[in-house]
């Protein structure tokens, strides 16, 4: 699993999602699989609907630690 700039995705790493509305999200493993759960209002969308038609990959920005944070 990538993000829509080919940068591998881990459980438990952070993203920007790019669709529903989800802003800020954190990529978790449950019974049911991954899912992006929104920091700003806990809603949870599967990580296969986030699959990028075109490219295969996901439609979130993995958000980098800045500066060792």
């Amino acid at each position: 699993m990538a993000d829509i700039n080919g940068i591998p995705l881990a459980e438990g790493d952070f993203v920007e999602s790019l669709r529903y509305d989800l802003g800020k999200c954190r990529l978790l493993k449950t019974d049911k699989g991954f899912v992006y759960e929104s920091l700003e209002n806990g809603r949870q969308v599967s990580w296969l609907q986030m699959i990028d038609a075109s490219t295969d990959q996901q439609k979130v920005k993995k958000l980098l630690p800045q500066n060792g944070h």
